[in-house]
């Protein structure tokens, strides 16, 4: 199958240290088949350290979720919940499309 025809969503979360793990688990039992996560910087806290002296924490997590659209918006809710990402500061999640997809093979749901 190619696969161009299918309707496959990237989902990105950025969420503070230590937490993906948890919202990883959350997305999965949404229906996310697996994740990628790796560590990150943001640069907007060194602005508010310029300006108020503040030491901020700037370290993140990064969430990447391929999906089939179908599942996007309950893995995208799960993932808000459990991250509490509707509270200030906590992170973001969004998504985009797919438009090229290589190595992926492997996956049977992708295929079918």
């Amino acid at each position: 199958m190619d696969f161009s025809e299918l309707d496959i969503k990237c989902i990105i979360g950025i969420v503070e240290r230590g937490k993906a793990d948890k919202v990883v688990e959350a997305a999965k039992k949404a229906g996310a088949k697996g994740a990628t996560i790796f560590y990150g910087r943001g640069t907007g806290e060194t602005e508010v350290n310029k300006f108020l002296k503040l030491h901020i924490e700037s370290s993140k997590e990064i969430i990447i979720i391929l999906c089939e659209e179908e599942i996007k918006e309950e893995i995208m809710n799960a993932m808000v919940t459990v991250g509490r990402l509707k509270d200030p500061g906590t992170g973001i999640v969004f998504s985009l499309q797919v438009t090229d997809l290589i190595g992926l093979r492997h996956r049977k749901d992708f295929e079918e």
